[in-house]
């Protein structure tokens, strides 16, 4: 029995525990990990949340619409980029984030309207290419807007972004509150799990929709859903632009987080990696995408936490470079992965039944 049909087989009042439950363990997740662990592993949780959003954003283009998108770090990075120059000394402009993130996610939005049109007919391995092609012009593009007007200042980036302000109190500092201590990477947490809370909340309102039943059969067979009357060309700049307004929202919440953006942030693998986690996560099944980001993100940064000490306790010395080797077992993990379970961790119902089938399982 899959996780999906647990769920579903919950009655209301079981499913109501379910859902308070959850609700204070992710209240009290940041003081607990940061007890146990340390601050770093808060960090690690934030961009966590950071990826989630991205591939809940990803998985409206690719596991709804059914388009493959290889340069959805466009939009992360237009997000950042907007948010930067708008909250940092490089223009001297101090924008307050509540015009700063909603400027770049709609910026982000115009961007995936941009992309969209000119491959409406594109489909398959030559939309991947050319959404590929954009990702790389706009990372390229801000790499070398430096001159002869300096823009984004090139490869050096932009340094000292504004914090975020909310009520008069900087995310950026430590917090004393009812004589708990909050610290910078605590306050962040909870911003980013209120927004990613909203992202989740606009993703399933969509699926259930007419736009999302639109999206699917758009996905399943896009001849016969011209055929049943869905305007194909709204849908998909629909789907591309939703997407990237969520990964423009990500993006300004990694600016402000990171204090720092550089076109090294915002490389093809970082669009592979959000693909992979909407891949393994399971395509179109909201809580397997939030799955798959989670479990993509910590993992590595365990490995990266025990690999090393391993090696020197059986061999005395290192004969791998831990980062290697990390990413070896990595990837040596989702080829097993999708061999075993193609439909990935958590696959929606139908989806999942479909490779069962398949299977002979």
């Amino acid at each position: 029995m899959t996780m999906a049909t647990d769920l579903d087989s919950l009655t209301t009042s079981k499913k109501v525990l379910l859902f308070v439950l959850c609700a204070m363990a992710l209240a009290v997740l940041p003081f607990v990990v940061g007890g146990i662990l340390g601050n770093s592993w808060v960090r690690i949780i934030d961009f966590a949340l950071l990826y989630v959003m991205l591939a809940l954003g990803l998985n409206i283009v690719v596991g709804f619409a059914g388009l493959l998108d290889l340069g959805f770090i466009a939009f992360y990075a237009v997000g950042a980029y907007s948010f930067a120059l708008l909250g940092s000394p490089h223009f001297g402009l101090h924008l307050p984030f509540y015009i700063s993130i909603p400027l770049g996610a709609l910026l982000a939005a115009f961007f995936g309207i941009l992309l969209g049109t000119p491959v409406l007919r594109l489909r398959g391995d030559y939309l991947a290419i050319v959404t590929l092609g954009f990702g790389e012009i706009v990372r390229i593009f801000m790499n070398n807007l430096n001159a002869p007007i300096n823009i984004t200042n090139g490869p050096q980036g932009i340094n000292l972004i504004d914090p975020i302000t909310i009520a008069g109190v900087s995310l950026g500092d430590n917090l004393q509150l009812f004589g708990l201590s909050f610290h910078s990477v605590y306050l962040y947490y909870y911003l980013f799990l209120a927004l990613t809370v909203l992202v989740v909340i606009m993703a399933w309102r969509l699926q259930h929709s007419r736009i999302g039943r639109a999206w699917v059969a758009l996905r399943e067979d896009d001849i016969a859903a011209a055929a049943m009357g869905i305007n194909l060309r709204n849908m998909k700049l629909l789907a591309f632009a939703l997407g990237a307004l969520s990964g423009g929202v990500a993006g300004g919440l990694f600016a402000a987080f990171q204090g720092f953006v550089s076109p090294e942030s915002f490389t093809l693998l970082e669009s592979i990696m959000i693909l992979t986690m909407v891949v393994l996560g399971g395509m179109g099944h909201i809580p397997g995408i939030i799955l798959g980001a989670v479990v993509l993100t910590v993992v590595p940064e365990l490995l990266r936490d025990v690999i090393g000490p391993l090696q020197m306790q059986a061999f005395g010395r290192m004969l791998i470079d831990p980062e290697n080797a990390r990413m070896l077992l990595f990837g040596l993990a989702m080829v097993v992965m999708m061999l075993v379970r193609p439909e990935g961790m958590w696959p929606a119902k139908p989806r999942g039944a479909k490779h069962h089938r398949a299977r002979g399982v």
